[in-house]
């Protein structure tokens, strides 16, 4: 099965079980591909958690959740060394990072010093206790959950960790026709039970390779780090994109031009993905902040600002 066959089946899996939505799974898959993590940002009852466990089953790989408290310490998600009073020694018992997919449900939840113990994992794929660095299985990502309304008992990502995110994303309330279909298909199963396996780890590790095989002409290159250069110099932006950024938004561009079935990336993959992989990285200014102005807004607005090449 070639990669565009395969990418076809696993979008109609994974919107067979989240109906309506086509936008969010796209851009989900488009995180995955990418090889980074996602931010799934939206209410409580949109199907966050659901469309993190059909990914995780249509890939074959095993997810791990952790619904994350004020009182969650960091060897609750890392690990600890344990005594064994046998003989006096201590062993490593891993933490359910030990994953391929962590669903990080309500990961605003947690004390700064419990989210930090993620920001090691995310960027490098490994995680050091007592001394000893421990690497992760490979393919790993997280997909973290937050509720953006409700604020009490929460603590705000830093900017550190929300610039390990390649994207954010939110699902939204579905349509009435996709409601419907949603509530007919539930009448008497789960559609996630009958989602079967399409890939397993090694299949997304080739795709994940293959999206860097996916050619970016030097002017379309350019354009995209415009963009991103334009973020630091808006007047509204207190700190703009990293280059970090910068780097998840170049592979999320070559992943989005693999998902259509290109071998090449366009100004249009740059324009789509603004706001997705830039907006959630911008910190504005009090003044911008306090008015009202909406890091989306901005960064559309940015985007219409830079010339597109031809």
């Amino acid at each position: 099965m070639s990669h565009a066959e395969l990418l076809a089946s696993i979008r109609r899996s994974l919107s067979s079980v989240i109906s309506g939505r086509p936008d969010a799974v796209e851009r989900l898959l488009l995180g995955v591909l990418s090889g980074g993590h996602v931010l799934l940002e939206d209410v409580p009852g949109v199907g966050k958690t659901t469309l993190a466990r059909t990914l995780a089953r249509v890939f074959q790989v095993q997810c791990t959740r952790v619904q994350f408290t004020p009182d969650l310490l960091p060897t609750d998600i890392l690990g600890a060394q344990v005594l064994d009073p046998r003989d006096g020694t201590f062993s490593f018992h891993r933490g359910p990072v030990f994953t391929n997919v962590l669903l990080a449900d309500e990961i605003n939840r947690a004390s700064p010093r419990t989210q930090s113990a993620l920001l090691e994992a995310m960027n490098e794929g490994q995680v050091t206790v007592d001394g000893v660095t421990h690497a992760l299985p490979r393919p790993f990502f997280v997909l973290a959950t937050q509720n953006p309304v409700e604020s009490q008992g929460t603590f705000p990502l830093p900017e550190a960790q929300l610039d390990r995110f390649v994207l954010r994303l939110s699902v939204g309330y579905p349509s009435q026709d996709a409601a419907l279909a949603m509530l007919l298909a539930r009448r008497r199963a789960d559609p996630l039970d009958a989602v079967e396996p399409l890939a397993d780890g090694p299949a997304l590790s080739a795709l994940q390779s293959a999206v860097r095989e996916v050619d970016v002409r030097e002017n379309v290159a350019r354009y995209l780090l415009r963009v991103v250069e334009a973020t630091r110099d808006h007047p509204d932006v207190a700190l703009g994109v990293s280059p970090r950024g910068a780097l998840a938004y170049f592979r999320a561009v070559q992943s989005r031009a693999l998902l259509a079935g290109r071998a090449y990336a366009t100004p249009d993959d740059v324009q789509d993905l603004a706001c997705a992989v830039l907006a959630h990285r911008l910190v504005l200014t009090p003044k911008a902040r306090y008015g009202g102005t909406r890091d989306e807004d901005l960064v559309r607005a940015i985007v219409k600002r830079v010339e597109v090449p031809v």
